[in-house]
């Protein structure tokens, strides 16, 4: 542990029995997990605005790279980043281990932060240089989040998401060898770079990295955050996470290379690995104890997503045969229904996950209780109503998504940017306001920042 670094191993509590916090002797500073979600944050924000700028371009060419960049501001800077933040968050805690350095998740936050708005950009803008040096970064990306999780995961007893997060760097690897090549391929022309190759790269970046995440992580956190004991859901975990992995692992080149005989069995294999995982949460959702909450609505939310995603995928591939556009059209509204999923869960996970570190960190300080004298609790990090508006404006931006794009409709497209930017600015003001009216109250206003009871600056040790 540096120097400086907060001493939480004395905050030892439970919830339906797990360790939530005792084994955070493992776990880095604050600042790095939260760095990445305030940048996924910043990332939506981006996303939105390319969303809105692209949306006539989208409906009558989704692989063109005003798209391209939209979709890579959604899946870089928003999606892969937030997940990145959770893992250097989660992954020290579920293998009981510390990562390797905290300068390497530093590395790893900046240099992904770089190739996240550099790649885009450069496709936006048709600027080679741009795009190659993204490209660059990415890569050393990629080596610093496999050595410095590489000492957490090599944990022997962290069973099914130990293994799920193993399978999910691998995808990341994956996702970034195809993102290489193609990089290198816009200026040597090496090969047709058309629509299902880069289909054949989505598949494993949606799924294979950061759907294999979700799933494998979930097997964990589901049992806490719903405060569900299923007896023997354990096999239905690594069902999930094994034919996911082997479902990529053949649909991605069968795709790619065009062939069915490799492409549906992969598809197959997914579509069972995603059913299993479907299942846990019916499972866990059955033996939950826990009210009706942000978390809870955002899951099941996710769970619909993915539900239309196939339904569109499925819709796809019956239609090109016979109109390639529509067939297309389809395609790019089953992706924003994919990344609508992970979206959605991200939403509902920051919504616990944000408050757990921001609430550690303050009992640390010696902040034990609100302005206004009572415990502080998780639920007085956030608003629960404007939780509620994150989650509606979520859902309304990937539905806006997914109909503009699958009927070639531009100012739904455009709608589902603003929307995307509701979301995020709702977000970022509700975590940041709600901590500063605990940290720094002004004297004699309300408490949170949705009102409350009139209070005055308590000492830093109460």
């Amino acid at each position: 542990m540096e120097q400086g670094e907060p001493e939480v191993q004395n905050i030892k509590f439970r919830d339906n029995g797990l360790p939530l916090a005792g084994l955070a002797r493992n776990v880095p500073r604050a600042s790095i997990p939260i760095s990445f979600f305030v940048a996924s944050g910043f990332g939506l924000i981006g996303c939105s605005l390319a969303w809105v700028w692209a949306g006539k371009q989208a409906t009558i060419d989704p692989t063109a790279d005003q798209v391209v960049a939209a979709v890579h501001l959604g899946m870089l800077a928003t999606l892969s980043m937030g997940v990145l933040g959770a893992l250097h968050q989660f992954g020290p805690v579920v293998g009981r281990r510390p990562l390797r350095s905290t300068t390497l998740a530093w590395g790893t936050f900046s240099t992904w932060l770089g190739a996240s708005w550099l790649i885009p950009i450069g496709l936006a803008s048709k600027t080679e240089i741009l795009v190659e040096v993204g490209g660059a970064l990415a890569s050393v990306s990629l080596g610093l989040v496999i050595v410095n999780l590489s000492g957490p995961l090599s944990s022997k007893d962290g069973g099914v998401t130990v293994n799920g997060l193993r399978l999910s760097l691998a995808g990341l690897v994956c996702t970034g060898c195809y993102g290489v090549v193609y990089v290198a391929d816009r200026r040597g022309n090496w090969f047709n770079l058309s629509g299902h190759v880069v289909l054949a790269h989505a598949l494993v970046g949606i799924f294979g990295w950061l759907g294999l995440t979700y799933v494998a992580v979930s097997e964990r956190l589901w049992p806490m955050f719903l405060l569900a004991h299923v007896p023997g859901n354990k096999k239905l975990g690594n069902l999930a996470i094994w034919t996911i992995a082997l479902g990529v692992l053949l649909a991605s080149p069968g795709v790619l290379l065009g062939l069915l005989w490799l492409s549906w069995p992969g598809a197959v294999l997914l579509a069972v690995g995603l059913g299993a995982h479907s299942l846990s949460l019916a499972n866990h959702i059955r033996c939950s104890k826990r009210p009706r909450d942000i978390y809870l609505m955002s899951i099941i939310a996710g769970e619909f997503w993915l539900l239309v995603g196939l339904a569109l995928s499925i819709l796809a591939a019956l239609e090109i045969p016979s109109n390639h556009h529509t067939g297309v059209a389809l395609v790019a509204g089953a992706i924003a229904a994919f990344g609508g999923w992970i979206l959605t869960v991200l939403v509902g996970h920051l919504h616990k996950v944000v408050p757990f570190i921001v609430w550690t960190t303050l009992r640390t300080r010696g902040i034990k209780s609100t302005p206004d004298g009572r415990p502080l609790l998780f639920g007085n990090l956030y608003s629960k109503f404007w939780s509620r508006v994150t989650l509606l404006s979520t859902q309304v931006a990937v539905g806006s998504l997914c109909f503009g794009l699958s009927c070639s409709l531009a100012g739904i497209v455009r709608m589902a940017g603003v929307f995307f930017m509701i979301s995020a600015l709702v977000t970022m003001a509700n975590f940041s306001l709600s901590y500063l009216s605990v940290v720094n109250p002004p004297t004699g206003t309300s408490d949170g920042f949705l009102g409350g009871s009139t209070y005055t600056q308590p000492s830093q040790g109460s």
